[in-house]
């Protein structure tokens, strides 16, 4: 589902007022989240779509903010100063949506604010892990040493989004053919049989009868079908936008044989490199859990990383509530005590995030060579049985013929 920006304002504990911006599903949600904060909401309202993010046709993309935090790594580690670096960037930047934010970004250096302050302006190009991330290397002088690892860290989530997208790319070819084929079928070829049949004047069997069934049904109320069909992914969309849908289809997602592992092995790696990354670069942990569990992607996981952040404000250790929540295997949760015994819970969450990216690896290898063969069966069995039962009728009258 789409996220959404929404600004807030809201009263705290003590009565202050406070106001900011938050990426959501819903409303429901940044209610959810201000709440947890101990922030009573007072005005929620969903922000109008930045212009900024397409120009002359044009989008943002990962790939574009990925190049653009390596080249301003490299310039400020050149001793470049910061706006200078942003000027040279925003007029070489080839996309031009870009470039436009990159201006307004230093636009808005040179008027005393911080970078992070700026970038926290363009929320649908620069998210709250980025901003973070960029606040944390200001306050400790090691800006360029920050971009650096969200480089990084974009770069080998991005690799993990590929890697899910192109293991589906087959089987969806395939599952379009199948369905192809089989209505080719039952549209065109069966009622030309089927009028064949009608007038040899004797009694079809079963198999035949619900094969020129479904095809009379489908020739017949072929909109019917595109109504449900559309109505379906409407209706789940629509369902998705509650907090009970989210948590009730994530849940479902999990469990799904397969799909659920790679699931539960995308959500662990990003989870693992995501907190690592923030941790490594100065963030406080209460804020890091907070905003991973804004990116985690999966209902589930953002509910248990909140209750973990819940519990480590009250002082217990991050390996304990995780290991309450059946969304992270116990040897992820082993080795982050391990990680806080030693004082070294970032490295060891990059280890884990290391791991987890080749155990997606083989996730993505497993899916694609079993939902192969799975739907080559499917296409098989689906159009041998149409074949088999319009030929029946034949077989019937040749064994009548030569009776």
């Amino acid at each position: 589902m789409a996220t959404s920006i929404y600004t807030w304002e809201g009263k705290t504990r003590q009565g202050s007022i406070q106001k900011g911006e938050l990426a959501a599903n819903s409303k429901e949600e940044v209610i959810s989240l201000l709440r947890r904060q101990n922030i009573l909401p007072i005005n929620i309202a969903a922000k109008p779509k930045e212009i900024r993010l397409s120009f002359g046709g044009q989008k943002v993309t990962d790939k574009d903010v990925v190049i653009l935090t390596r080249q301003l790594a490299t310039m400020i580690d050149a001793g470049l100063p910061l706006v200078q670096c942003l000027d040279i960037l925003g007029t070489q930047t080839e996309s031009k949506a870009l470039a436009k934010v990159v201006n307004q970004v230093r636009s808005d250096v040179e008027s005393g604010a911080t970078f992070a302050e700026a970038l926290k302006k363009h929320p649908r190009v620069f998210d709250n892990l980025y901003v973070n991330m960029v606040a944390a290397g200001e306050a400790g002088g090691i800006l360029d040493t920050i971009l650096q690892r969200l480089a990084a860290y974009m770069e080998k989530f991005a690799k993990i989004k590929r890697q899910v997208k192109s293991a589906m790319i087959y089987p969806s070819v395939i599952l379009f053919v199948a369905i192809a084929v089989v209505s080719l079928l039952m549209v065109v070829v069966v009622p030309m049989l089927a009028g064949m049949f009608a007038d040899m004047g004797q009694a079809l069997p079963w198999p035949t009868r619900i094969v020129i069934t479904v095809s009379n049904f489908m020739k017949s109320y072929w909109w019917l079908l595109i109504i449900f069909v559309v109505g379906f992914f409407v209706g789940l969309k629509q369902f998705r936008r509650t907090e009970k849908g989210l948590t009730l289809t994530d849940g479902i997602a999990l469990k799904i044989p397969v799909f659920g592992s790679l699931i539960q092995r995308v959500s662990v790696a990003k989870f693992t490199r995501t907190l690592g990354t923030l941790l490594s670069s100065g963030v406080p942990i209460l804020e890091g859990l907070l905003i991973v569990s804004r990116t985690a992607g999966n209902k589930i996981v953002e509910d248990a990383v909140l209750a973990t952040r819940q519990s480590v404000s009250e002082g217990k250790t991050l390996a304990e509530p995780l290991g309450r929540a059946k969304v992270f295997p116990a040897m992820v949760t082993q080795m982050i005590a391990v990680g806080e015994a030693t004082g070294a819970l970032d490295n060891m969450l990059n280890k884990i995030a290391d791991f987890y990216d080749d155990e997606v690896d083989s996730a993505v290898a497993a899916l694609t060579s079993l939902l192969e063969p799975m739907l080559m069966i499917f296409l098989g069995i689906t159009v041998g049985f149409v074949i088999i039962a319009m030929y029946m009728p034949i077989f019937q009258m040749g064994a009548l013929a030569g009776g």
